[in-house]
This record gives structure tokens, C-alpha cells and sequence, in this order.
């Protein structure tokens, strides 16, 4: 997700679908000058506004459950509905590394790995969500900030937050709710936290918010291409203190 806004334009861009693909991953274009846009980089490759940078907002992946339990009153776009059945689950089982093939030999992941991918401070991080599922919670440090990353399977949804508040550094745990959904504790003060939204709920820190990062989810073939010099969770060695 991104904002519309750039400052090399005078009003918010509307955007578009061209139809073409650069190694797999749709191209967009803007009604204002019809400049080309790459939707994993969110920058323009051709055109006008050609190596302009959308600023990316930290968004959401999850069920439409889990979404409406966050927030009751959302309204949603259904367009091109298909029920519970997912029009993908064939793609998703089969080989194939998108429509054009992929660009790069990168055996570190199978290709058709599933994960979320991330840009800090000029360095990519990739964690697959099946590495999340065996930790469900992962404190880490990318392009020398410390992130904390999470998987909640019975939501399908995984995020990455910043785990720095008030120049402290903490470290997350789950913590035990009984049947409830866990929230996090973090090591340092004993707050806790809520998974899904970041705000602490108790403890020496209630009140405060975890800042999320913005992630995009991508099979590991799309990711890789563009960014080849990634960080693996769970395959590399951390990407920097």
C-alpha cells in the first residue's frame, strides 16, 4: 500500500492497471502524466515522473473475520467476488514461478515460498511464513533496527513492528492468556501488548504504540529478483546489529 501523494506532482496521482508485467510483478500507471510504476518497488520506471518514489503505509494482510473483529464498522469493495473459493489454490500447489519465469537462480528458498518482504534503511529482509510459524513471534534487527516480526496462523496474518519505543529496545514473548488470544510481553518493563494493533495494554508502558513497518507478502521468486542482495530469516545470518 502507498500514498498517492509525491512531491514532484501538484495533485494526489490516480492509478491504473497497465496490463504489463516487469518480472512478474504488475506494472501500474498514473491517469495524470501515464508514467509507468513498479507496484513491488512503488517507483515510477518510465515516463514523466520515472524514478519518483511512493511512500509506502504500513497495511494488513489478514481474514475478513479477524478484520471486522479489529474494526466493526469497516466498509468493503467486493468486486469480482468468488466466495470461499480461492480462483489461486492451483497456482499456489503448482510449479510455474509467476508468468514470465524467474529472473534469478536463488536456491536459499524454494520458489513458491510464501512470505512477507521489507526495505529498512536500504536493506531487504525476507521472512518466510514458514519460518514464522515455528517461532510465531521473531526478534530481529534489519539495516541496523531492531523489528520485531509475528505470524498469527489462526488469522493468516503476518507483520513486522519496531521494537524500539522511548530509545529501549525490547524483546517480545508471547504471553500466556489461557484460551484467550495471547497477547505480547516484552522483557525489559513486563507490558503487554496487543498482537494485532501494537498498543500496550499494561504494564509501565500502557498507553504507548509500537510503530508497524510497512511489508508487502510475496512468493519468494517475485521477491528475490528485485531484490537479490535480501536478508533470509532463518537461512541467513542476521542482517545487522
Amino acid at each position: 500500500m502507498y500514498a498517492r501523494d509525491v512531491d514532484t506532482y501538484p495533485e494526489p496521482l490516480t492509478f491504473g492497471v497497465s496490463g504489463k508485467l516487469i518480472m512478474n510483478v504488475l506494472v501500474m500507471y498514473d491517469h495524470q502524466t501515464e508514467s509507468y510504476w513498479s507496484q513491488i518497488l512503488g517507483q515510477a520506471v518510465e515516463g514523466e515522473l520515472a524514478g519518483t518514489d511512493l511512500t509506502p503505509i504500513a497495511s494488513l494482510q489478514t481474514t475478513w473475520k479477524q478484520w471486522r473483529e479489529l474494526h466493526p464498522g469497516t466498509l468493503a469493495l467486493r468486486k469480482g467476488y468468488f466466495g470461499s473459493r480461492d480462483p489461486y489454490t492451483s497456482y499456489y500447489a503448482g510449479n510455474n514461478a509467476g508468468v514470465l519465469g524467474q529472473t534469478l537462480e536463488d536456491e536459499r528458498l524454494p520458489k513458491k515460498t510464501m512470505g512477507i518482504g521489507l526495505v529498512l534503511n536500504g536493506q531487504p529482509a525476507y521472512y518466510p511464513l514458514s519460518a514464522l510459524r515455528e517461532e510465531l513471534v521473531v526478534n530481529d534487527v534489519v539495516g541496523g533496527e531492531s523489528v520485531l516480526a509475528i505470524l498469527r496462523p489462526e488469522a493468516m496474518t503476518a507483520f513486522v513492528f519496531r521494537r524500539t519505543v522511548d530509545d529501549q529496545v525490547l524483546t517480545f514473548s508471547l504471553a500466556d492468556n489461557g484460551d484467550a488470544l495471547p497477547d505480547l510481553v516484552d522483557a525489559e518493563t513486563g507490558s503487554r501488548w496487543s498482537i494485532f494493533t501494537g498498543v500496550a495494554s499494561d504494564g509501565p508502558l500502557v498507553g504507548k504504540t509500537l510503530e508497524r513497518v510497512p511489508s508487502t507478502t510475496s512468493f519468494w521468486f517475485g521477491w528475490k529478483d528485485f531484490h537479490p542482495d535480501t536478508y533470509v530469516y532463518g537461512v541467513d545470518e542476521p542482517a545487522g546489529d
